[in-house]
């Protein structure tokens, strides 16, 4: 999963409301039910400490979702009488969790937030190549890319020596219109952070903007047998198809860095970490590239001590006075260490190994 969509969390202080709302059911009852909900969770809001703005403000917008029809449910976390952030959960939560701290609660997050990577789509032709995104909030035309040559696209059959100069051009522009595309669509890629690249239309179009793109990028790029640059949105892949390779893509992707973590464990070259103390001092030291939870975890729920800012972070409340946090607070080890890695640009995947990482929290680490 990005973070980087969690980062007004954690550039306004807290502390923090977290409720997860499960907007799942539906019934004749359900707005009566929902009101209910909203009123324990203002009471146990208020138990847990919060000050009574946020609890007013966590009430008011859960009152709004009494009449909505969203399918899975909605995260709110506040601070300081406001909502911060709300973003849709695209798995339901099992009933409304809530929870107040000094950071928001943001793990449940990697389980039930859409950690589907935002889908960039390419659909190629010889004249060049229109660009969609897909993500958790819909479809959004993303851009595009037009050949430089106006060459006539298509070859003949003819043998004749001026014919084969011609084709020769014609494939020559096609050259510089495939480079064209994949310069297009890396710089596409990198400004929306688009996790999976999808490659549509004939074949050796796509193999050749796809011989093209930046290594980087390559390795997040699929060709899709279906679809087409159809005029009038005829040949655009269906939702469904989009979705389909979306979650085959975080699957892998989940699969692959489980992988490799377990075999830089492997190795002395100290390549990735696990358990609290390590990933700790890795955090501070800004080391962490890729952070692996295993929701069940237990060291999940363990205390660390923090600051104001996301590196000062200590397992013992002794150590963090020598990190400069003379005044540090007691929160969760994933919360925490989120918070770290949202701030130094890494990533945050959920594992599902019964036993790796141990103690459910590990990471690939940028150095040893």
């Amino acid at each position: 999963m990005d973070l980087a969509f969690l980062n007004p969390l954690f550039t306004r202080p807290g502390p923090y409301a977290s409720v997860y709302v499960d907007t799942s059911r539906h019934s004749e009852s359900t707005a009566d039910e929902r009101s209910l909900e909203a009123f324990a969770a203002y009471r146990s809001l208020a138990s847990q400490g919060a000050d009574e703005p946020t609890c007013h403000a966590v009430h008011a917008a859960m009152e709004e979702l009494r009449h909505s029809s969203e399918p899975n449910g909605r995260a709110l976390f506040a601070a300081g009488g406001d909502v911060v952030l709300d973003p849709p959960l695209t798995s339901p939560p099992s009933g409304t969790r809530v929870h107040f701290g000094v950071l928001p609660h943001v793990a449940p997050l990697l389980e039930l937030a859409d950690d589907s990577p935002v889908c960039l789509v390419a659909y190629v032709d010889r004249r060049g190549a229109d660009f969609e995104l897909h993500g958790g909030h819909g479809t959004h035309a993303a851009g595009g890319a037009t050949g430089r040559r106006q060459w006539p696209v298509h070859r003949t059959a003819t043998a004749d020596w001026s014919e084969r100069h011609f084709q020769n051009k014609v494939e020559n522009a096609w050259e510089h219109t495939a480079q064209d595309i994949a310069a297009a669509l890396a710089a596409c890629q990198e400004e929306t952070r688009a996790g999976l690249v999808v490659l549509v239309g004939d074949p050796r179009e796509r193999r050749a903007v796809h011989d093209r793109l930046p290594e980087q990028v390559r390795a997040r790029t699929v060709e899709s047998q279906r679809g087409s640059r159809a005029t009038g949105g005829t040949g655009r892949l269906l939702d469904e198809e989009v979705e389909r390779l979306r979650a085959e893509h975080a699957r892998q992707w989940a699969d692959d860095e489980l992988e490799s973590f377990t075999a830089a464990l492997d190795k002395d070259g100290g390549a990735a970490a696990e358990g609290v103390p390590a990933l700790v001092e890795a955090a501070r030291e800004h080391r962490i590239a890729e952070l692996l939870m295993r929701p069940a975890g237990p060291d999940a729920h363990r205390t660390v001590w923090v600051g104001d800012e996301p590196d000062q972070l200590s397992v013992r409340r002794s150590d963090s006075r020598y990190l400069g946090a003379p005044n540090p607070e007691a929160a969760r080890a994933d919360d925490a260490l989120l918070r770290s890695a949202s701030a130094t640009g890494a990533e945050a995947v959920a594992v599902h190994s019964r036993s790796t990482p141990h103690g459910g929290l590990g990471a690939l680490l940028r150095w040893s």
